[in-house]
């Protein structure tokens, strides 16, 4: 993955090779600006006396996690990639628990007051935290990477099964959604739907074909809710008969099948929640914003040979996509979002009743809980050098978590590498 260049000014230049960097860093003529993503920034250098390209943002929302590529548009070369995975699920449970506490409180502590309904109003545009915050973590990667990279633009794959989309807009009836891309929209959504598997034998990484789950010369229709997706031995196993005859030694996986069709997509649900409130966030930013499908995302990635992942399905959004992109050496950064701590100040146990409380500063001696750092310790049973994450303590003495394993230092023999920032680098 390349490397982020700033200038003396703090401006963006184009991104340079890695070994480039460490010629850089080595002769002296550049710095280490910040580790995640890892930028460098030059000592003797300008944006008016260099070269710099347009580059593009491209971004794939996920449910769990999102993939984000930087695309230099003249070359088509993949500079840079992030994979962030979001803590949603974590907030849901969160809110849960508080939500419980907090009931149990009232129901021992205050009278029974009549419910109310219509006396708290919410803004436009609102979404509950565990939805606010995968827009949060996207916004806020991209507004960092524009700091650090010449973007002019942004894709982001803004329909996830778009059955329309035409090439030719004077058709008319069921041609209608029968554009070049229907096969890939259909497929997609059937993958996202059954974990990309065969559904009768669990096969992966091998050929997949669409199946009718109530065959069609049985009076089976070609609605999603009647498709499936099956390997080529199991499909021609299966023929035309009745999933019950297919499955009749199968009980529990017949049911397993019969409620997953008729189930919702818990994870396209999200997406589709967020994707418009993403789309006007991101136009906010004042850059151009191309829109993309799902089908077009599967069409562009299967035409160029590349393999699925969350920052390669970025890559290939919409129809700005370079007809050949470099990803030679491309490894993306993995991200997890771990929030900025807790407001809670008193600690409960699984009862609710209070164990402990939490002083209300967050820093200490300039430290904060999350920091990476650099320990140098000149003695004692941990003498040596370390880089890890500190917890901080309001006593100078932190724990510093390294390697699999956890002890005790005096901060001053510890040094901010990189402040915490609600991610860890994976």
């Amino acid at each position: 993955m390349y490397v982020f260049v700033l200038d003396q000014n703090r401006q963006p230049l184009d991104p340079c090779h890695p070994a480039r960097a460490r010629e850089l860093l080595k002769s002296g003529r550049a710095a280490v600006f910040r580790r995640y993503p890892f930028t460098i920034v030059l000592k003797d250098r300008e944006v008016e006396e260099s070269v710099v390209h347009s580059h593009r943002i491209k971004i794939d929302p996920g449910s769990k996690t999102t993939g984000i590529a930087v695309v230099q548009e003249q070359t088509g070369r993949v500079t840079s990639a992030v994979e962030v995975t979001h803590r949603g699920q974590a907030i849901r449970d969160a809110l849960l628990t508080r939500r419980a506490l907090r009931r149990g409180r009232r129901n021992r502590k205050t009278r029974y007051r009549q419910p109310r309904f219509l006396n708290r109003t919410r803004r436009e545009g609102w979404l509950p935290p565990s939805l606010e915050s995968r827009i949060a973590n996207l916004l806020t990667w991209v507004q960092r990477i524009r700091k650090f990279c010449p973007i002019t633009a942004i894709s982001q794959e803004l329909v996830c099964f778009d059955t329309q989309a035409l090439v030719d807009p004077e058709i008319s009836g069921v041609e209608y959604q029968r554009g070049e891309l229907f096969g890939f929209e259909v497929k997609e959504y059937l993958l996202a739907k059954w974990g990309r598997k065969c559904v009768y034998c669990n096969a992966e990484n091998k050929p997949l074909e669409v199946e009718h789950i109530v065959a069609k010369s049985r009076g089976g229709t070609n609605r999603v809710s009647n498709l499936t997706l099956a390997c080529h031995e199991c499909n021609q196993a299966k023929g035309n008969q009745e999933l019950s005859q297919f499955l009749a030694g199968k009980p529990d996986l017949l049911q397993r099948i019969l409620a997953a069709a008729k189930s919702p997509l818990k994870d396209a649900t999200v997406v589709n929640a967020t994707r418009w409130e993403l789309f006007r966030r991101l136009q906010q930013t004042g850059l151009p914003i191309e829109a993309g499908s799902g089908g077009r995302t599967k069409f562009n990635r299967k035409t160029r040979g590349m393999e699925k992942s969350h920052w390669a399905d970025a890559a290939c959004i919409g129809s700005s996509t370079p007809q050949q992109l470099l990803i030679k050496g491309v490894k993306p950064l993995l991200v997890v979002a771990k929030g900025h701590g807790r407001r809670q100040r008193c600690g409960t146990d699984k009862f609710g009743f209070p164990i402990r409380h939490a002083p209300r500063a967050k820093f200490f001696m300039g430290f904060g809980t999350g920091d990476i750092v650099k320990a140098n310790i000149p003695t004692g049973k941990y003498k040596g050098t370390y880089t890890g994450r500190i917890a901080i303590r309001f006593a100078p003495r932190f724990k510093l978590t390294t390697g699999g394993k956890s002890f005790d230092v005096h901060p001053k023999y510890l040094r901010v590498i990189h402040k915490a920032d609600g991610f860890a680098a994976c």
